[in-house]
């Protein structure tokens, strides 16, 4: 005999069907995930906005200077000038690039985002694709404004179509890859204030560290370290070798040795963040 309640249990479905629609997740739901979080912290506004400023006033003002004093550029263009703005942007991108991943940690955000999307993997795929283009749209937009007004305000001779893409679009993925680079780090090192202390190391030590290497053994030692610290590497990119015996990389070398480096570092944050809990 059995009870009413057997009864209506066994009138009872088998299975529930939703009808919100569910789908498996991929890259696309990733990327929207880390726009949406990229484009509403407080931390990227600050530093591109920083950024901006220091490319636009740094480039103008060194304009109006040398406009102002008449310098004699000889055979040289003038997008050579924009370098100066865009070394000191490059502090900002490398502090938005490890904040863009080791932020998380700090807070422990990271917890949330790789229950949401368990794949390590597609996590840090997202968070580089869309910080690269991020960094290298505004930074290939502001090289070219600059650019344009200062070769506009400087009497020089005309630059090519080859120097104009490598100020321009060769400046943007440069500074892009070393932001990148930076993000790896993060990565890493899981700490922001010591992510962002390495990479201004990274920056800034090759340099200081040449310029006291006064024994003659050490020359070898100073001249590479003077050809491939990244200012140096920067300046290559507007044409210019950076080592004292003009044997630095120029042109696009610079990017590409760049790019060496960030696949590199991206591998050994993906390495980290499949064997390292959270």
């Amino acid at each position: 005999m059995t009870t009413p309640y057997q009864q209506q249990a066994s009138y009872a479905p088998s299975s529930y069907v939703s009808p919100i629609p569910v789908r498996k997740a991929h890259l696309g739901d990733a990327l929207a995930s880390e726009w949406t979080k990229i484009r509403s912290v407080r931390s990227t506004l600050w530093t591109l906005g920083v950024m901006i400023l220091l490319m636009l006033g740094i480039g103008l003002g060194i304009a109006a200077i040398v406009s102002a004093n008449e310098v004699d550029l000889e055979d040289q263009s003038a997008l050579g000038f924009g370098f100066f703005g865009v070394l000191l942007s490059t502090i900002c991108v490398m502090t938005l690039g490890v904040l863009t991943i080791a932020s998380e940690y700090g807070t422990g955000m990271i917890r949330t985002t790789l229950t949401a999307c368990p794949s390590r993997g597609r996590v840090l795929a997202a968070k580089a694709i869309v910080f690269f283009l991020l960094v290298f749209t505004l930074t290939t937009v502001l090289a070219t404004l600059v650019a344009a007004i200062q070769t506009s305000m400087i009497d020089s001779v005309e630059a090519t179509g080859a120097e104009w893409l490598r100020a321009t679009v060769g400046v943007g993925l440069f500074v892009a890859l070393l932001g990148l680079l930076s993000l790896a780090v993060g990565g890493m090192i899981r700490h922001s204030a010591g992510a962002i202390t390495i990479m201004i190391g990274v920056m800034l030590l090759p340099l200081v560290a040449a310029m006291f290497m006064f024994s003659p053994s050490l020359a070898d030692v100073q001249d590479f370290l003077l050809q491939y610290a990244i200012p140096s590497q920067l300046i290559g990119i507007y044409g210019e070798a950076a080592s004292g015996n003009g044997d630095g990389p120029t042109g696009w070398q610079p990017v590409w040795i760049m790019l060496g480096l960030t696949i590199a570092a991206m591998a050994g944050a993906f390495a980290v963040l499949r064997s390292r809990d959270v």
